[in-house]
């Protein structure tokens, strides 16, 4: 069968970049062999988010006292339910893909895909049976998974990745969790706010280590207070698994240390899914893991294009969806801009929550930025203060010579529902006075935006 477009993948840039193809016309189809929506609506940014609102729930419960609630007994964190309704919350949302595949009239070809020369795509199904199948354009969004350092083998059970973590049967005593990032500290705070003994491991200087280095301080901070044992510059040398225990060497700047726990979640970023795809017979390139494209997801043949995480850049599920429908759109003749990379939010959702966008003020500071800082902390702010949240601030950076707002970085509740604003301003070419001059409504946490503003112009109000 031909068709017109064929997506290989179906995560939130594969399903996204098929929906706005239907929606320009073309005959699509999505080539898809596990469930429809991919690692982010299955394994990722979804479930993940559903645990970590009962970890929130729980620790409400634990604090019921501090908002004039007494509570007969002790909350208790039943992990197997957590981990039932994460499920429940991915498996509903995969079915709205589906909805949304059959309501544009996209084809959903179950199997693994694989593309071949000449425009064309063979699918393999559960059975071994082979298809092969032809579209003028092959978009490519295969994405990635967990990656695996050599000294940390993962066995599913003990040493663990993402996958695994969201779906513990029991809950265990005490977890050391490597690596940082987003994965690896949402992660260690769910587990930290249920009861489990955790330990938070992190190669580089700073904890989140993309982000500006004071949220990342503040987060070491908030998590010291919760309980949690972070250990910054040191890396995991062995893991020995003696009986139930895992027996874990980790090298610091002073020391080796021996911590004992019962499960090590690896969480050191991922791979990418280019392994068998068939890029080498088709002769698409590709460079440290990554298909090369263009500012259009051309590769270097053509009528074959690639997004998502095996394309250069942030591997996030927003960014992905926005390559897609920018790829779509230019294979349909639109007049399209390229993706700004500079203006691409990122969202960290711990307690607290972390939002950032742009430059940090070290990266400002080496590009040789003259800098207007605005800072305006969460326990300045009525809405914080009543909701019990003040852990926090909001933080802007601006060009002095021109005004141009160069960043802004979150910490803090809620603080990845306003981030946007930020993004908008920015896309907008908006200046740090049109901000002060915007009404933000009180009370409310986004008003420490417009503060935070403020502040770099010396005219804040409430600080």
């Amino acid at each position: 069968m031909n068709y017109d477009v064929i997506v290989i993948g179906s995560g939130p840039g594969g399903y996204v970049a098929a929906i706005r193809a239907s929606q320009l016309g073309f005959k699509t189809a999505v080539v898809e062999k596990s469930e429809l929506g991919g690692i982010c609506l299955n394994w990722g940014c979804i479930p993940t988010k559903a645990l970590l609102k009962s970890a929130q729930v729980f620790n409400y419960l634990k604090h019921a006292a501090d908002y004039g609630i007494a509570l007969e007994g002790t909350a208790t964190a039943d992990l197997p339910a957590m981990v039932k309704r994460s499920r429940d919350v991915a498996d509903g949302m995969s079915k709205g893909i589906q909805f949304l595949l059959k309501k544009n009239k996209i084809d959903h070809l179950q199997g693994f895909g694989k593309v071949k020369p000449g425009k064309k795509v063979e699918v393999t199904d559960a059975e071994g049976k082979v298809t092969e199948f032809s579209a003028d354009h092959i978009i490519i969004a295969t994405g990635a998974r967990s990656r695996e350092l050599p000294n940390l083998k993962q066995d599913g059970t003990k040493i663990i990745g993402y996958r695994e973590a969201m779906t513990l049967p029991l809950k265990p005593q005490s977890m050391v969790v490597v690596g940082s990032g987003a994965i690896g500290s949402e992660f260690a705070y769910f587990y930290n706010s249920i009861g489990v003994q955790v330990t938070l491991v992190e190669f580089l200087p700073n904890i989140v280590p993309l982000e500006d280095e004071d949220v990342s301080k503040q987060l070491e901070r908030s998590f010291k207070k919760s309980g949690m044992k972070v250990m910054t510059s040191s890396s995991v040398e062995s893991v020995d698994i003696i009986g139930d225990t895992c027996r874990v060497s980790i090298k610091t700047p002073k020391a080796t240390e021996v911590v004992d726990c019962d499960i090590v979640l690896s969480a050191v970023g991922i791979a990418t899914n280019l392994e068998g795809i068939g890029l080498e017979d088709t002769g698409i390139i590709t460079e440290k893991g990554k298909v090369l494209v263009d500012e259009y997801y051309r590769t270097n043949v053509e009528g074959y294009y690639a997004i998502g995480d095996i394309v250069a850049g942030p591997a996030l599920a927003h960014v992905a969806s926005h390559e897609g429908i920018t790829c779509v759109e230019k294979i349909a003749g639109k007049h399209v801009e390229p993706i700004d990379y500079n203006n691409i939010p990122g969202c960290t959702y711990t307690t607290p929550e972390i939002a950032s966008v742009g430059m940090t003020e070290k990266a400002a500071k080496e590009a040789g930025y003259d800098i207007k800082i605005g800072k305006f902390p969460y326990s300045a702010s009525g809405k914080a203060s009543a909701a019990g949240s003040k852990d926090g601030f909001v933080k802007v950076i601006f060009d002095a010579k021109y005004g141009e707002w160069l960043g802004a970085h979150f910490i803090g509740d809620n603080v990845t529902e306003m981030i946007a604003e930020v993004v908008v301003a920015r896309k907008l070419e908006t200046t740090g006075h049109e901000i002060i001059k915007s009404i933000h409504p009180h009370p409310t946490m986004s008003e420490a935006v417009m503060e935070a503003v403020a502040a770099a112009y010396g005219e804040v109000i409430h600080l």
